[in-house]
């Protein structure tokens, strides 16, 4: 019969004294709740129940199958006083017409069949008949045992004669729960019969409550398939099947089916079966219990190791630096910026500066080495050459990979062999978009990732130093961390990002920026001057952010000279004359340069007097 939800619920809402009551039964009253003198371990209380000796308790449907027998739909039914009607043909009836057979009042014959027949131990069968999962069947006195699903509802259950050779499956049963017990451990015991289980307790008492125990009802899988897939926590199975031929044959059929990563083993009883050495155990002095204990019939396969580094083993390293703190050795540094605004010259007076000991600010002299320079925007004999003869470089130590045949990428072999065939120690690759591989999308983290990993492990194989040459994204303003091109991944590989970007108030001046440091402080900005008249200068430190130059507000710079001027105006006012190292300090103490307060004094220069008296220039407000 089917029942639809709404009927289920109200089945479930029922007031569970007015029910019993409403059986004739005798409730007591107990605070809150009221407790059931047939099982007075039971409390009820509105429309849930308790059983406290074995800690578990559910809503009116499970209670009426548990101590009515009665099954799922007989169960609704004698709740709401209605009745089912057919299930749709689409939407199968919730359970099976399975019922428990109703119980005798008292359990003495199946206590008695168990202790004096089976030679169970009383504390073993006192706990599941407390449990109630072995009770006594009301008719003909038989011994029942329950199996019940992961909510503890009855799905099963075996009736066996107290006397004589009766047993059978209660009608509706699914083998898949059958007889067992549950314990929080990785162990599961297998067994072909329950009193075979209950014999094996006895055998081996320790800390039995710890472990899982399971009756197959006979040698098939259906219940042992479906207790480890209810519980993933097994990882051990000891099948003590009985010691002849179907025990045998069963045992190598289940090994097949276990599920992999499970370990699973074998114990045969010295005897048939364990309940025949339960009851022959006075025979068993020595206590062996076993014929014998077949270990490994199935192991989980090895996993694969990893491959371990205790920091304890790994040597330390100090960094060598081609250009301290901006580009080191052996790691990928990225110079990034707008295009025309000399990311192109800064690379070739790198060139220069390494080639031929040209000058470099903050650079310590290096023996001249080999160099790599590798373009995909400008020609090679009509920019790139000019470009370098401008800037003085060995051009015998300048060196190109040949792309003619085949054009290079980021993860090309042929860079790290490059490398070793002329011993650089520099490589630069501009821009760094047009090395990244046809076939690569630079926005997507996973493809540009294995790409740098590759790059940062020939760098660091040979110690060259990877430069890479990149362009700005369109988008004004911003963080300078999300203002490359591609993916974030390449600031994130890199060691060292430098930024370079145009001062707008002064259009001939570019600053290199230290927006990124993994292994150094990061070094201060640094400036250049690109003069249409003069050529390429170098200026020194320049005070400047990298978002306020990207902002494109003039950054510190404009600021910092303004708050310069006030500065040594107040300092001048009433008539002062100080020297120029006073006005320096006063101005470091608030935070401004040296050179910004050369460059406010020129500003000044109408305003204010200067003259040398001894090594020292003074200074005055002209009046």
């Amino acid at each position: 019969m089917y029942f639809s939800q709404e009927q289920i619920d109200r089945a479930n809402q029922a007031d569970l004294t007015d029910f019993l009551r409403g059986q004739g039964e005798q409730l007591e009253r107990a605070g809150n709740e009221y407790r059931w003198k047939r099982h007075d371990s039971l409390t009820v209380r509105g429309n849930k129940w308790y059983r406290h000796s074995q800690s578990k308790g559910g809503a009116p449907i499970d209670f009426v199958m548990e101590f009515y027998g009665k099954s799922f739909t007989e169960a609704v039914e004698l709740l709401t006083g209605e009745k089912g009607t057919a299930p749709p043909p689409d939407r199968p009836a919730p359970f099976s017409d399975f019922r428990l057979p109703p119980r005798s009042i008292t359990a003495e014959q199946v206590k008695r069949y168990l202790t004096e027949a089976r030679r169970i131990d009383e504390d073993v069968t006192g706990f599941f008949i407390s449990s109630g999962d072995i009770y006594e069947e009301a008719a003909h006195h038989n011994a029942v045992f329950v199996g019940r699903d992961g909510n503890g509802i009855p799905r099963y259950a075996h009736q066996r004669g107290t006397a004589g050779s009766f047993r059978l499956d209660v009608k509706g049963s699914d083998k898949a729960f059958n007889f067992c017990y549950r314990g929080e451990g990785d162990r599961l015991f297998v067994f072909e019969a329950p009193i075979d289980l209950l014999s094996f307790l006895c055998l081996f008492k320790k800390d039995w409550q710890k472990q899982n125990y399971l009756s197959l009802g006979g040698v098939g899988e259906k219940a042992l398939l479906r207790f480890l897939s209810d519980r993933p926590s097994v990882k051990t199975i000891y099948l003590c099947l009985d010691s002849d031929a179907a025990g045998n044959d069963a045992c190598s059929r289940l090994v097949k089916l276990m599920p992999e990563g499970l370990t699973v083993h074998r114990l045969i009883p010295l005897f048939k079966d364990w309940n025949e050495v339960q009851t022959r155990r006075g025979e068993t002095t020595d206590g062996k219990y076993l014929r014998e204990a077949v270990y490994g019939l199935k192991e989980p396969q090895p996993e694969e190791t990893v491959e371990i580094i205790r920091m304890s083993e790994v040597d330390t390293q100090a960094v060598e630096w081609l250009w301290k703190p901006y580009i080191p050795f052996g790691k990928v540094t990225i110079v990034q910026g707008n295009p025309g605004e000399g990311k192109t010259t800064l690379a070739l007076r790198l060139c220069a500066a390494c080639t031929n000991r040209k000058p470099f600010p903050l650079m310590p002299e290096h023996e001249p080495f080999n160099v790599i320079y590798q373009t995909a925007e400008d020609g090679l004999g009509d920019t790139v050459k000019p470009r370098l003869v401008e800037a003085d470089a060995d051009l015998d130590r300048v060196l190109v990979i040949d792309e003619a045949k085949q054009e290079l990428s980021l993860s090309d072999e042929r860079i790290e062999r490059a490398i070793r065939q002329t011993g650089a120690r520099l490589i630069i690759l501009d821009p760094i978009q047009a090395y990244v591989g046809e076939k690569t999308d630079m926005n997507k983290a996973n493809e540009i990732r294995p790409i740098f990993r590759r790059l940062a492990d020939v760098a660091e194989r040979t110690g060259c130093a990877v430069v890479l040459i990149g362009h700005l994204n369109k988008a004004s303003g911003g963080q300078s961390a999300y203002r490359g091109l591609g993916s974030i991944d390449f600031r994130a590989a890199a060691r060292s990002v430098l930024l370079i970007g145009r001062v707008k108030r002064e259009p001939n001046v570019r600053v290199v920026i230290h927006d990124k440091s993994s292994l150094a402080p990061e070094g201060k900005p640094v400036a250049f001057c690109l003069d249409p008249e003069t050529g390429f200068d170098w200026i020194g430190e320049y005070d400047i952010t990298a978002d306020e130059l990207l902002s494109g507000a003039g950054g510190n710079t404009a600021t910092k000279t303004e708050q310069a001027e006030r500065l040594i105006l107040d300092l001048l006012a009433d008539g002062k004359e100080l020297a120029s190292e006073d006005i320096e300090k006063a101005a470091a103490e608030a935070g401004i340069s040296a050179r910004t307060v050369r460059a406010a004094k020129k500003n000044l220069d109408g305003r204010i007097t200067s003259k040398r008296i001894g090594a020292a220039w003074y200074h005055a407000l002209k009046k």
